[in-house]
C-alpha cells in the first residue's frame, strides 16, 4: 500500500473523469479499511450505533494535500464550491461525492508553514488521509458515550463549529496497521425550510 495512496492522490487531478473516480475509489477504500477496524467495537453499543447510522454509516474520507495539488484537484473536478470554514481553523476544503457512495473531503492549509491542524499534518506526514468523517445524529451524545463506555477522550472538550455550519468533535482511535486514526464526528447543519 505504500505506493498505492500516493498514486491515487496523483490520479485525483487527472484530466479524465474515469481516472479521477478510480483514484477517489482507491482512497476511499483505504480510508474505509482504517476506520472499519478502528471503530468495530463501537457497533456493539446500540445507542452509539444508531447515532452513527446503524451498520451502514455515511463515511467521508478527509484527504490532506498541498495547496498546489488542492487547486489542481479542484480544477480537474470542475471547481466545486469551497466550504465555509470557521476563521479560527486554518483550512480550505471542498467535498466530492462520486458514484458508488464515494465521498471525499479534500483539505489543505491556508498557511502551509502555519500551526493549523492541516498544516501540521502536511509538515509531519505529507499528503495523505488526514481524517475519517462519520455523520452523526448528535455529536454531544456520541461524545458522552465514547467517553463513558469506551474510555475515549475527545480532541476538544466540547463540540465545536465545523465547515458549513456543522458541529464537530474528533477522536484519535487506535487501528491495525496505523498508529492512530483521526475520526471526526459531525452533525449536519440544521436546514431552514
Amino acid at each position: 500500500m505504500s505506493e498505492t495512496l500516493p498514486r491515487a492522490i496523483e490520479g485525483m487531478s487527472a484530466a479524465d473523469a474515469e481516472s479521477r473516480v478510480a483514484a477517489a475509489t482507491e482512497i476511499h477504500h483505504i480510508g474505509r479499511a482504517f476506520v472499519d477496524h478502528a471503530i468495530f467495537p463501537w457497533w456493539s453499543d446500540k445507542e452509539l450505533s444508531t447515532l452513527l447510522g446503524g451498520g451502514n454509516p455515511f463515511v467521508t474520507i478527509g484527504l490532506a494535500v498541498s495547496p498546489e495539488r488542492f487547486q489542481k484537484i479542484r480544477e480537474a473536478s470542475g471547481l466545486p464550491r469551497l466550504a465555509e470554514v470557521p476563521p479560527d481553523q486554518d483550512a480550505q476544503e471542498f467535498e466530492l461525492h462520486l458514484p458508488g457512495g464515494i465521498s471525499l473531503d479534500v483539505l489543505t492549509s491556508r498557511d502551509p508553514q502555519g500551526n493549523g491542524a492541516i498544516a501540521r499534518y502536511l509538515q509531519k506526514f505529507g499528503e495523505g488521509i488526514q481524517q475519517i468523517e462519520l455523520r452523526c445524529q448528535n455529536v454531544d451524545r456520541a461524545t458522552a458515550i465514547l467517553r463513558e463506555r469506551f474510555g475515549l477522550s475527545p480532541v476538544y472538550p466540547a463540540t465545536r463549529p465545523g465547515a458549513d455550519g456543522t458541529r464537530i468533535n474528533f477522536f484519535l482511535v487506535s487501528a491495525p496497521k496505523a498508529n492512530k486514526v483521526l475520526i471526526e464526528l459531525y452533525e449536519s447543519a440544521p436546514h431552514i425550510d
